[in-house]
């Protein structure tokens, strides 16, 4: 102590200077963490972050993902769009269309007084099942006359027309084949018009046209009964909803028949063949 008193003043200053800078250093190296361990330590408190956050996340996206109605991952409005697409994939797959054209042959006793022709036929209806469906039929059926029928009817010309609304039902048989075939028949209203022309003198240019000479119709019921075969086009997966068809018909209508001079006679038959060919749906 006695030696402390006899340093000068400015060695004293300068001693008391040097114990305060070591307590300093001391102290601050027992408090401050290393720089590795706070690196190690930042490191391992952000990774547990980020596996706390990952977690939520997806908890969050499970909860969402399980609640009634919620979208689908990716995108917005999900669940209306695809129930949007299921009402319209129902709505054609329950309706049915046709729509066929083709010829007709006449058999029996009509032969003598109906002769080849075309016909047009369009159908609406509904599918019950793969199997069965129900269509409303229009049918036009446009037939010639023969000459010595016309003849005797005083005419030059002359033709039948047949028009009808049926209920038709269609069994298909091989429903889940790209090939198949179908059973159908039905009945319904029929109106037959026999008419016959004559060529009369004469239009704009001087040519003769045809005039309406005779003219017969009936309103009555009939049926018809037929077999066709289909051929499915289109689909992905083989599954297309249109199909190219060929069918052939048995049609029998309770026609009167006709006298040429005098009109219907008594309750006779119109039986023909129309073969069709269209699509149906």
């Amino acid at each position: 102590m006695s030696s402390f008193r006899r340093m000068s003043l400015l060695r004293r200053v300068s001693f008391l200077c040097s114990l305060a800078v070591l307590a300093v250093g001391s102290a601050s190296a027992q408090s401050a963490p290393s720089s590795s361990s706070f690196s190690s330590s930042l490191f391992a408190a952000g990774e547990s972050s980020s596996h706390e956050s990952q977690f939520a996340l997806d908890e969050g996206i499970g909860r969402s993902s399980a609640l009634p109605g919620a979208p689908a991952a990716g995108g917005s409005g999900g669940g209306t769009a695809q129930q949007g697409h299921g009402w319209k994939s129902k709505v054609s797959r329950d309706f049915a269309l046709e729509l066929g054209a083709g010829f007709n042959s006449p058999i029996g006793n009509d032969k003598p007084f109906i002769t080849w022709g075309g016909n047009l036929t369009v159908g609406g209806g509904l599918h019950f099942s793969k199997r069965l469906s129900l269509l409303a039929e229009y049918q036009l059926i446009d037939d010639k006359l023969p000459a010595a029928f016309v003849a005797a009817g005083g005419g030059t010309a002359g033709n039948a027309h047949i028009w009808s609304f049926t209920l038709d039902p269609v069994l298909d048989i091989l429903p889940k084949r790209t090939n198949s075939v179908y059973l159908t028949g039905g009945g319904g209203f029929y109106r037959k018009v026999t008419s016959f022309t004559v060529e009369a003198c004469c239009d704009f240019y001087g040519y003769l046209v045809p005039e309406l000479a005779n003219h017969f119709s009936s309103n009555q019921g009939g049926v018809n009964l037929g077999i066709g075969f289909t051929h499915r086009l289109g689909g992905v997966y083989g599954d297309g909803t249109t199909k190219l068809f060929a069918e052939a018909r048995y049609l029998d209508v309770k026609t009167p028949e006709f006298n040429a001079f005098t009109g219907p006679t008594r309750m006779g038959q119109t039986e023909l063949i129309p073969v069709n060919f269209g699509l149906r749906w």
